[in-house]
């Protein structure tokens, strides 16, 4: 059985939210072991185990969260050269844009020669002032269906050996 790992980080629910949607989407594919792990629970032997990658984070000050930057930290180099080809996609929760947070996924995805199944998915909270950035987030249905899709395709990708 092929797995998707999908590696989150959340400090105010919205990533979390994402990568859970994205989890029930994939187990409800079938045929394909799901593993959510916070990005510091997840090292390099979860990585190396796993055949296609979910990474879900906040976009903070134009960037992917500390706790994702220290997973890739822990994880780059027990894993470089040993990825090649494998799939993956990203869900970014953002108070803006979210771009450059999907950028640095993309440099580090790049670096390891995984391959993009899909175009970052990034929800905008609109968190501007400082007590909205740091208020609990609740994502919307919508979003959620797009997470849980997001995670059926994957899962229904792997399954299927399409990548």
């Amino acid at each position: 059985m092929r797995t998707l790992l999908i590696v989150q980080h959340s400090l105010t629910g919205g990533t979390l939210q994402m990568a859970q949607a994205a989890a029930e989407g994939a187990m409800a594919e079938g045929g394909v072991q799901v593993r959510l792990l916070h990005a510091a629970q997840a090292g390099p032997e979860d990585v190396l185990a796993a055949d296609g990658y979910l990474f879900a984070t906040p976009e903070n000050l134009a960037a992917i969260s500390g706790q994702l930057k220290d997973f890739f930290d822990r994880c780059y180099y027990p894993a470089l050269d040993r990825l090649n080809g494998r799939p993956y996609a990203s869900l970014i929760c953002a108070g803006s844009d979210g771009h450059n947070a999907a950028r640095q996924i993309e440099r580090i995805a790049t670096g390891w020669r995984l391959r993009a199944v899909a175009e970052p998915l990034i929800v905008c909270t609109h968190a501007q002032t400082p007590e909205a950035i740091l208020a609990p987030k609740h994502i919307g249905e919508d979003e959620l269906m797009a997470c849980r899709a997001r995670g059926e395709s994957m899962a229904a990708g792997l399954a299927l050996g399409v990548f």
